[in-house]
């Protein structure tokens, strides 16, 4: 069986900054069934069926900024907050990452504030777009999933504890306790 190395990413789709120009370039990736297992683990997934995304790339302003523009979509299976079962979804996310600030002198970036974009630090090394997308995908991701009709028992609070009766306690009302003790 062959060991995985624990730094090494999942979905890795690396591309080399240097080669990305100023026309933009479309990637289409999937992940295969090693690597959506993979990513479930590492996410505390139920399963992923399927992720794939479409990115656009290329350089802008001048080059001193690379812009990642992409779409993904997934069928994943999380575990519902209240009953543990799976519960299935699709998810599907629009994304825009800028990259810049760094040795493609990128300092003093003025961002649109129309998109709504993430700003990041000049990629050391090759760009991978397999992380970019896992990391979009864990975003994306109901954080609360519920299967439909389970909900908590009434007896119990929103925390899952007990139900407590919570009264307004007047700071006063200790204040008022201190000067009625014996002395």
């Amino acid at each position: 069986m062959m060991r995985r190395n624990a730094s090494a990413p999942e979905f890795s789709r690396p591309v080399e900054v240097d080669r990305i120009g100023h026309t933009e370039v479309v990637h289409d990736i999937s992940a295969n069934a090693a690597e959506c297992m993979a990513l479930a683990q590492r996410f505390d997934l139920r399963g992923i069926d399927k992720l794939q995304a479409r990115l656009r790339l290329r350089r802008a302003r001048g080059g001193s900024v690379l812009r990642l523009a992409g779409h993904l979509t997934a069928d994943v299976a999380q575990a519902c907050v209240v009953t543990l079962v799976p519960v299935p979804s699709h998810v599907e996310s629009e994304f825009t990452v800028l990259y810049g600030g760094g040795e493609a002198g990128g300092e003093g970036i003025d961002i649109d504030p129309d998109i709504d974009a993430t700003l990041e630090p000049w990629p050391e090394g090759p760009l991978d777009l397999g992380e970019i997308v896992a990391q979009e995908l864990a975003l994306a991701l109901d954080p609360y999933p519920r299967a439909p009709g389970a909900a908590l028992d009434p007896a119990y609070g929103p925390s899952g504890g007990p139900a407590v009766e919570m009264k307004r306690v007047n700071p006063f009302m200790v204040l008022q306790n201190l000067r009625k003790r014996p002395k």
